[in-house]
C-alpha cells in the first residue's frame, strides 16, 4: 500500500512511487528514464511497467514541454532506406520546415529492447515523436513509447490506441486491386506477401484472401512468401517461372517486390502484361517511371499530415487521439491489360 503522502500535488505519481512499485531505488528509475546503459534489462522493464501502470510523467520533461521548445521532432522509422521511407520523410520535412521544426531521424529494429533504446534516445532532444512501427508487437510498442513525449504513430498495429495515428486503409486498397484484376480478365492471381510480423503485410494478405473469396469464390487465393524487397519479388518470380501453376497475374504487397518480380519475369522470357500481369502497392516514384499498375498511397502527404497533427498537439490546437485512415487510389498502367472476354470472371 502506498501512503497518500507519497504522491505529488493533485495526487500525481512521483518518481518515488515508481521506485516503490518497481522495488528499485529512485536512482535506478532516473537512470532508466534517461536511457542510460547501466540498468539491467529486466530492471528497466519493471520500471517501465511501473511508469505505465501509474501514469507517471517526469516533472522535468513536463516543464520542458510546457515552458520551452527544442523545435525538433524525433522521427523513428523501421528503415532509413527505400523509396517509401524517403517519400515519407520528404513530406515530413516539408511540413516541419513550414512549421519551424527540424527532424531528428533514427531507426527502430525488430528487437524490442533496441526499439526502446531508439525511442529513449530521443528524450530531452525533441518536443515530440513520429513513430512508424508496423513491425513491432503492440505490447512492446506501448512499453517503448516514452510516457512524457507526445507522439503520433504511423501504420502502427490497430491495437495500439493510446496515441493518435495515421494508417493506410489496406483492406480498401487490396479490394480495389483485386476487382481491377478480375474485371480485366485475370483468373489465376497470386499475392506475394510482405514479411511475417508486419501489420501492413498481414492486413494485405488477409484482405486478399477475403476479396478473392467474396468476389471470385471459384478461384484459388494463392499467396507466396515475400519480404518487401526487390530480391524477394525476384525470388517469387523465379518460383513462378519454375512452377507448374498457371499464374496469369502477380499482386505484390508493395512496389519494390513488384519491380523485382517484373524484371525477373521479363528476364525469364515472360511478356508483361501479355503473358502475365504485375501489380504492386504504394506508388513509389520508381513505379511511375516503370509504368507499374499499383495502388497509390500518398506517402509524402502521410508524412506531412503526421507532422501537422503532432505540432497541433504541441500547440494545444488539435485533438490528441483517434486514428485517421487514408484510402489508396488505383493507378492502372501498362503492366496490366484487359484480357480476352472468355477469360473474364462472371460476377454479380
Amino acid at each position: 500500500m502506498q501512503g497518500a503522502g507519497s504522491r505529488g500535488k493533485m495526487g500525481e505519481p512521483t518518481i518515488r512511487d515508481v521506485a516503490r512499485r518497481a522495488s528499485v531505488s529512485v536512482a535506478s528509475v532516473s537512470r532508466a528514464l534517461n536511457g542510460l546503459e547501466n540498468v539491467r534489462s529486466e530492471t528497466r522493464d519493471r520500471i517501465m511497467a511501473a511508469v505505465t501502470e501509474l501514469g507517471y510523467v517526469p516533472n522535468a520533461a513536463a516543464r520542458s514541454l510546457s515552458l520551452s521548445r527544442a523545435h525538433a521532432i524525433g522521427v523513428v522509422l523501421p528503415d532509413l532506406h527505400g523509396e517509401f521511407f524517403s517519400e515519407c520523410v520528404r513530406g515530413m520535412d516539408r511540413e516541419a520546415s513550414r512549421r519551424g521544426y527540424l527532424l531528428l531521424l533514427s531507426n527502430m529494429h525488430d528487437d524490442s529492447e533496441q526499439s526502446a533504446m531508439a525511442l529513449r534516445a530521443m528524450r530531452g532532444r525533441v518536443d515530440g515523436l513520429l513513430v512508424m512501427a508496423p513491425h513491432i508487437a503492440p505490447a512492446s510498442l506501448e512499453r517503448a513509447l516514452p510516457q512524457a513525449l507526445p507522439a503520433v504513430l504511423i501504420n502502427a498495429p490497430g491495437e495500439v490506441t493510446s496515441r493518435p495515428g495515421l494508417r493506410i486503409d489496406n483492406r480498401a486498397g487490396v479490394d480495389a486491386m483485386v476487382r481491377h484484376l478480375l474485371d480485366s480478365g485475370y483468373r489465376n492471381i497470386v499475392h506475394v506477401a510482405g514479411p511475417d510480423g508486419n501489420v501492413d503485410a498481414q492486413e494485405r494478405a488477409g484482405a486478399f484472401r477475403d476479396a478473392m473469396q467474396r468476389l471470385a469464390p471459384d478461384l484459388p487465393a494463392r499467396i507466396m512468401a515475400g519480404d518487401f524487397t526487390e530480391e524477394g519479388g525476384a525470388a517469387a518470380a523465379q518460383e513462378i517461372l519454375e512452377g507448374d501453376a498457371p499464374i496469369d497475374a502477380v499482386f505484390a504487397a508493395n512496389d519494390m517486390m513488384a519491380i523485382g518480380c517484373l524484371h525477373a519475369l521479363r528476364a525469364g522470357g515472360k511478356r508483361v502484361p501479355e503473358d502475365i500481369g504485375v501489380t504492386g502497392f504504394d506508388d513509389v516514384p520508381l513505379a511511375r517511371y516503370l509504368d507499374l499498375t499499383t495502388m497509390r498511397v500518398r506517402i509524402a502527404d502521410i508524412g506531412a499530415r503526421a507532422v501537422a497533427r503532432l505540432v497541433d498537439m504541441l500547440d494545444g490546437q488539435g485533438p490528441g487521439d483517434g486514428t485517421e485512415l487514408q484510402a489508396p487510389e488505383l493507378m492502372a498502367r501498362s503492366t496490366t491489360m484487359p484480357r480476352a472476354a472468355s477469360s473474364a470472371v462472371p460476377r454479380a
